[in-house]
């Protein structure tokens, strides 16, 4: 299995904690051979170039390796009573200087011009004035989600939530960057936090984010509960995965994900119609309605004459058969029992 980008973005900051141990003094000069036959074997291990400045700024973002782990240690002794509790998550914030949050103005200014690139660059580099900010964290969190970087989005806002917990718009951001993820769960477990940091019930804002992540929840068990019901239907032919089985479908109409010798488009680029995508979804869901198409003997001749490079059938002549006009339009969803939604 070949490293995640987000293995390769560690093993970047590793070989950049080694480098900065030599230059900081941590380690001697007699050190230093070992360190770079270190760096150049993580290197070559999880393919990363430690030359490459862009990637590196990228990996370290204005933290440190260094930075991150002092965080972890301050917040890890925590003890149960709340003002204990709070102690070490307050002493780890990093205190803003006049300059980096003259960088955080410019960077919300960025960010109101909807200039997210700018935003990140001016966030982390107040970042690299006070490394573990939860506010410039987190709003570099919301620029990464505006520029569609969800996953680093929700890096930063999960640091951002670790330094303060009860920083309610850092666990907004995190709920919105999981949400995008197509994580609902971690979102509404992150706009819980939300809420329970915010108190008093939480903000219109936060509950609207956490019943919109719990809709997507239902809405994802539904969708699992109609594929159990399809899998379970009997008549149909089905795939390994329990759905009916399309691939007799797909050669019936002269191939599968290529253009057929015929002329066949693409099934992929078909399914882009909605339309179709819709007689698609009906027809997954209705196992009688497959066998009933893949048995019509005028539809296999129809597909056998494709085949051989007929051409395309006569569609004005084909939906004169009363079955075949029927089941196109149980397809497409107009037959009985099926109203809108």
């Amino acid at each position: 299995m070949a490293p995640s980008e987000s293995k390769k973005r560690l093993a970047l900051a590793i070989i950049d904690f080694l480098g900065s141990s030599l230059k900081d003094g941590t380690l001697t000069a007699d050190d230093a051979e070992s360190i770079e036959v270190a760096q150049s074997c993580i290197a070559d291990t999880f393919k990363v170039d430690p030359s490459d400045e862009a990637a590196v700024k990228d990996a370290l973002g204005g933290q440190s390796l260094a930075s991150i782990y002092a965080v972890y240690e301050k917040l890890k002794g925590k003890t149960a009573a709340g003002a204990a509790e709070a102690k070490p998550a307050e002493e780890a914030k990093p205190k803003a200087t006049p300059e980096s949050d003259k960088l955080k103005s410019e960077g919300n200014a960025a960010m109101a011009r909807k200039e997210y690139s700018t935003a990140i660059d001016l966030y982390t580099k107040a970042l690299e004035i006070a490394p573990q900010n939860p506010i410039y964290l987190s709003n570099r969190a919301a620029a990464y989600s505006a520029s569609g970087q969800h996953a680093k989005a929700a890096a930063d806002a999960e640091l951002a939530v670790t330094v303060d917990p009860k920083y309610s718009k850092a666990w907004s951001r995190l709920g919105l960057a999981r949400y995008d993820m197509g994580d609902a769960k971690g979102a509404a477990e992150a706009y819980e936090k939300g809420i329970e940091a915010e108190g008093n019930g939480g903000s219109e804002a936060m509950k609207r984010g956490l019943e919109t992540s719990r809709r997507k929840i239902e809405e994802m068990k539904r969708q699992g509960n109609a594929a159990d019901e399809v899998d379970t239907a009997s008549g149909a032919s089905r795939g390994a995965g329990g759905m009916p089985d399309l691939s007799s479908l797909a050669s019936m109409l002269g191939g599968g994900g290529g253009g057929g010798g015929g002329g066949m488009p693409d099934l992929s680029s078909l399914m882009n119609n909605p339309m179709l995508a819709s007689m698609a979804q009906n027809l997954m869901s209705n196992p009688e309605m497959l066998n009933s198409l893949m048995s019509n003997p005028r539809l296999r001749q129809m597909a056998e004459n494709f085949g051989r490079g007929g051409g395309m059938p006569d569609m004005a002549s084909l939906m004169s058969d009363p079955s075949i006009a029927e089941m196109a339009r149980n397809m497409m969803g107009g037959g009985a029992g099926r109203g809108g939604r």
